[in-house]
């Protein structure tokens, strides 16, 4: 870049950062708003609770052992997946591929029919990411036993010698408070809002005001007038990310288990798309009344419906699981909660990185393509 475009690009940063420090409407969006909405989230909404994909180690290959794993496998609530180790099914649960898993120990039909040793216990380990989900699995694994028990009953004409203990461990959330999982995605839906308003005026501003035609004669270029409009916005939002991230960990105590470089990543990469989507909009409507509309249409509602934050993906039909796939929301939401509740799972991240990413660029890029040089 020439000299003369970096002192272009500065100037017009600098009078972006003059308009935003006199206009206290934009500061109210940056910092206010994400607050008083992260304090709804975390002290208005409590969800204390389909085919649940369910993990199986079966250490005791015995006739009683087998048949409770046939009993899961032929439930229709239950996605049985069976492997011989406990470390795979602990990496699927980590990356979200299953919900839970079994465990049968070895010695189980053995204490099952023996009175001398104690009680045989099984033991399931559930995502308590998702306390919700968590709490679901364990009520039904808690069922398909009850239904186990009932068989052996019918097929000895005598009741099962032991009461099972089914022990439950919940990962990433053993408390499974609800607040855990909810406020890593509050984050996303306030920083959506936030991202998308703080652009979606900015252009069409400049065309109600009438300053547009004098950028576009001063010989200011598309890329310089769109990234003069990205970058000071952008620093504003990744103030306003810092904030509900620091109030998140620190005024509702959720862990936070990733890096946090990874977490200023995964945050600058949506935002980038909540800007994109905004600054497309402003240009594309040309009205500061139309664009906080539409932006709250296109960016809030997707973002709490679509985005995995309040209803599960798995179960929406194909149809929206497809268009889910074009939300940035939603691959945000799956990186927050599992930085928040697990820690860096690549697995997980690069794919949510992957798809922000790409968003990023398309909004950008169309902004760049409808932005015009003529006033026509």
């Amino acid at each position: 870049m020439k000299r003369s475009a970096v002192v272009r690009l500065y100037s017009l940063c600098k009078k972006e950062t003059l308009q935003i420090v006199r206009d206290p409407s934009t500061l109210l969006i940056t910092f206010l708003f994400p607050v008083v909405l992260l304090c709804v989230f975390g002290m208005g909404i409590n969800l204390d609770s389909n085919v649940v994909r369910l993990g199986i180690v079966a250490h005791d290959t015995s006739p009683p052992a087998r048949r409770l794993v046939e009993t899961f496998r032929h439930n229709p609530s239950f996605e049985v997946i069976e492997t011989a180790r406990e470390s795979e099914l602990g990496d699927a649960v980590r990356a979200g591929r299953i919900q839970g898993f079994l465990v049968i120990r070895s010695d189980f039909s053995k204490r099952l029919v023996s009175p001398a040793l104690t009680t045989p216990t099984l033991q399931i380990v559930t995502d308590g990411a998702e306390p919700n989900n968590a709490n679901f699995v364990a009520a039904y694994a808690q069922g398909v036993i009850g239904a186990w028990s009932r068989q052996e009953l019918a097929r000895s004409g005598q009741p099962v010698p032991r009461t099972l203990t089914l022990e439950t461990r919940s990962w990433f959330n053993p408390s499974s408070v609800s607040r855990n999982f909810l406020l890593p995605g509050s984050v996303t839906i306030i920083m959506t809002v936030v991202g998308a308003l703080l652009t979606a005026l900015v252009i069409a501003r400049e065309w109600e005001r009438g300053t547009m035609e004098a950028l576009l004669a001063a010989g200011v270029t598309r890329y310089e007038l769109i990234l003069s409009k990205l970058i000071p916005y952008f620093v504003l939002g990744m103030l306003a990310f810092l904030v509900c991230v620091v109030m998140t960990h620190s005024v509702f105590d959720v862990p936070l288990r990733g890096s946090l470089w990874v977490l200023l990543l995964v945050g600058s990469a949506f935002l980038c798309s909540a800007l994109g989507l905004g600054l497309l909009l402003s240009t594309v409507l040309r009205s500061q009344y139309n664009a906080a509309q539409a932006a709250l249409n296109v960016a809030f509602l997707p973002a709490l419906m679509l985005s995995g934050f309040v209803f599960e993906i798995t179960s929406m039909p194909l149809p929206i699981r497809i268009v889910t796939s074009i939300i940035p929301a939603r691959y945000f939401v799956s990186a927050m909660q599992t930085l928040f509740q697990a820690g860096d799972v690549w697995a997980v991240i690069s794919r949510s990185l992957l798809g922000l990413t790409l968003a990023s660029i398309g909004f950008i890029g169309l902004t760049l393509i409808k932005t015009r040089r003529h006033l026509a």
